[in-house]
């Protein structure tokens, strides 16, 4: 049986369609493989924020950003076990999958943020500080574990079942285009979705989907065009998360200010903390990334990016609340009816 981490190839990240063996091969930034990110995005942010008030719950074991960040890490591992075939059938179909929903699904600032709220135990829970630290370091650990774990059984289930899957022929090209054409119109759909839709689901759905792409195609254009110009880890991707973090650090300040905005402004803040940030940011190109690298280059990318991370949030939220700007809790009013 083929090992499940030998799937994992150092000349990663996902997206690079010159490194898959299609029938066709298309560029990084062909129309098809765009097109085909704005629907994956949609789905992705989507499944994360109905994963994440299904196993949110009082009396929960599990945090539920583990969930998340396990259901888009194994999606991905058994997505590059499928490479070839997938490949094979149609190139950007692999990135969809792989950047587009996995990479929206999964979230790196949620989590640091989850984290660094850990360390302030904003929720006043009846506990001394080692406890917080015992939480915030067991976030940040499970959080790596299970990541790590759900890519390698991702890949596994790849290798072990991935045969029984048919493989299909290449689409002729009115198929491809349908593809994109289909692919185009359900992201033009999020606009009319937003403003047409109950305001109540705005912050609970539909901003999040509205800025889902752009924060998708942020990344993608990152790990493309960033990655390559350092052999040492991706640095594309840890400028993603980095940002992400950042961003998500400074909305959550503007949420939680003493005088709020609209409840308009507060729906936009909240899309583009569950869409542009969310999507923008991730775990399991990640966890692929420190699985493919050496033990001391994945060492330094696990540590650099947590620890820049933790300090952009430290700048900016944690002088916001000790200065006392804000509150440690949300003040925004969404909007309802």
């Amino acid at each position: 049986m083929q090992d499940a981490r030998s799937l994992i190839s150092e000349d990663m990240p996902p997206g690079n369609e010159e490194k898959l063996p299609p029938a066709k091969v298309y560029h990084p930034f062909s129309p098809h493989v765009i097109a085909l990110l704005m629907p994956a995005s949609i789905f992705g942010a989507l499944a994360r924020v109905g994963l994440l008030a299904l196993t949110t719950y009082d009396g929960r074991e599990i945090y539920p950003l583990a969930w998340v960040q396990a259901a888009g890490c194994l999606v991905m591992g058994f997505a590059i076990g499928m490479r070839e075939p997938i490949g094979q059938f149609y190139g950007p179909l692999y990135t969809a999958i792989t950047t587009g929903f996995c990479g929206s699904l999964t979230t790196f600032s949620s989590w640091q943020l989850d984290v660094f709220t850990s360390w302030l135990n904003s929720t006043h829970a009846h506990h001394d500080w080692l406890r917080d630290v015992i939480d915030g370091l067991g976030k940040t650990i499970f959080t790596i574990a299970i990541s790590l774990s759900a890519v390698s059984f991702g890949a596994h289930l790849a290798a072990v079942f991935g045969q029984y899957i048919p493989r299909f022929p290449p689409p002729p090209q009115w198929l491809r285009y349908t593809f994109t054409a289909v692919s185009v119109f359900i992201y033009a759909a999020a606009y009319p979705a937003y403003f047409r839709m109950s305001p109540s689901f705005r912050h609970q759905a539909t901003a999040a989907i509205l800025f889902s792409f752009p924060g998708t195609l942020t990344r993608y254009t990152l790990s493309i065009k960033v990655n390559p110009l350092l052999k040492l880890f991706p640095l594309g991707t840890f400028t993603a998360n980095a940002v992400g973090t950042a961003l998500i650090g400074t909305f959550h300040v503007l949420q939680s200010t003493q005088s709020p905005p609209s409840p308009n402004g507060c729906d936009v803040l909240q899309g583009l903390i569950d869409g542009y940030c969310g999507c923008l940011t991730t775990v399991s190109t990640f966890a692929t990334e420190v699985a493919a690298l050496s033990v001391g280059r994945a060492w330094l990318y696990v540590v650099l990016s947590w620890a820049t991370c933790q300090c952009l949030l430290l700048v900016i939220l944690g002088s916001s609340y000790w200065g006392g700007n804000v509150s440690e809790t949300v003040t925004c009013v969404f909007s309802s009816n």
